[in-house]
This record gives structure tokens, C-alpha cells and sequence, in this order.
């Protein structure tokens, strides 16, 4: 998950010039979430955005994606996005990097863990998306890591997606060259998986 030579922090940039509705979607995330590789279009996020157009949901999606990131680089900037974008929900797809650079468990679960708590302060719901790495960093870490995401959503009472990247991680066609980064192909079924638990959020707004 390296620095994209076209950071989508630009298009976060051009959305907060824009003023700001009362329903914002925030997503704070890293390469999965900013289309690494692929046109910004492309990417499970902005179909997001087009699904919840289509089925007339009047929410905007904030994407402060930002490839390479990691946990704590994400709790660095999320006072400021709460604070320009004010959301109603908060949708954090963020420990991949941290998994990857071998960074500690512990360290990772207290920046979520404050990523999360921060937004509920600031009165929006929270999103968790659940992630795994390569079998090659050994079951212990590896089962630590998982663990994480499963630990916060019960600890902190917030949904959680187990695993984003499901039925596609392993799929080599669907994966670019590196093995690391969904393709085009993939980006529908990340949406997917990710959809029912953001659904569900939905609902429950419209039920209140």
C-alpha cells in the first residue's frame, strides 16, 4: 500500500471547498479505500456514492482516503475532517498498513480505538472495516491483528465489516500486479461486502 503518485487527498481538498450538507458519509481510510491504481471513479467508494444516489439516500460520501496510511497517521487527521465535514457516519477502513509494516497490535487497537471514541464524541455513528494480511507475518500476529477489529466493535458497541477485502484477496484476477491492491473487476464486490452493514446504518436513520 504505497504512496499513490495521485493522492486522493486532492479530491478530498476540492469536496471540503464545497458547502457542506446536513448528511455527510466520512471515510477515512488508505489505498483500498483511494482506489490505488485505478481511476478515482472506479473505486468501491464512489460506487458507494452512486448506489446511495440510486436508490435516492440523500447522503454525500467524504472520501479522506489516503494510500499509505496508516492507523495513527489517521487519528492525526481525523479532528480536523470531523470538524470540516461534521458527519453523520463515520466509516473507518484503516490497520492494513500498520499490519504490513509488522507496527504493534496494541499500538494499532489504541489508535482505532481513539479514532472511533472521537468520532462518537462528535455525535456520529461509527463504521468499522475489518482487514487481514498475508498469512507470511506468522498466526500469532496474524490472529492478533484480526482480533483487533473484532475486539473494538464489542468493546465499543460500533458495526463491523470482518473483512473488507472477502472473496477477493485471494482471487488473483482480481488483484493488480502486486498482489496487495483490488482491481477494477473487484471494487463491485467491495462495495458488496461492505453494503449490508452500511445498509443496515441507513435503515436505522430512516426508522428514527
Amino acid at each position: 500500500m504505497t504512496v499513490l503518485k495521485r493522492s486522493a487527498a486532492g479530491v478530498l481538498l476540492l469536496l471540503l471547498a464545497l458547502p457542506v450538507p446536513a448528511q455527510n458519509i466520512l471515510l477515512i481510510g488508505d489505498s483500498i479505500s483511494a482506489a490505488f491504481g485505478l481511476e478515482i471513479e472506479q473505486g468501491w467508494v464512489s460506487l458507494l456514492q452512486k448506489r446511495l444516489a440510486d436508490q435516492d439516500y440523500p447522503h454525500r460520501v467524504v472520501n479522506a482516503s489516503v494510500s499509505g496510511e496508516t492507523s495513527a497517521g489517521g487519528l492525526a487527521r481525523l479532528p480536523a475532517l470531523l470538524e470540516q465535514v461534521q458527519p453523520e457516519l463515520v466509516i473507518i477502513e484503516l490497520g492494513g498498513n500498520d499490519g504490513l509494516r509488522g507496527l504493534p497490535v496494541a499500538n494499532m487497537q489504541q489508535n482505532l480505538s481513539a479514532m472511533v471514541e472521537q468520532s462518537l464524541a462528535s455525535g456520529a455513528d461509527v463504521i468499522l472495516l475489518g482487514m487481514r494480511i498475508p498469512p507470511n507475518y506468522g498466526p500469532r500476529y496474524n490472529d492478533a491483528f484480526e482480533q483487533v477489529f473484532v475486539d473494538l466493535s464489542q468493546s465499543l458497541d460500533v458495526p463491523l465489516v470482518p473483512f473488507l477485502l472477502e472473496g477477493v484477496g485471494t482471487v488473483p484476477e482480481l488483484m493488480l500486479d502486486d498482489g496487495i491492491h483490488p482491481g477494477a473487476a473487484a471494487q463491485p464486490l467491495l462495495l458488496d461486502n461492505a453494503w449490508p452493514v452500511i445498509r443496515q446504518w441507513l435503515d436505522g436513520i430512516d426508522s428514527r
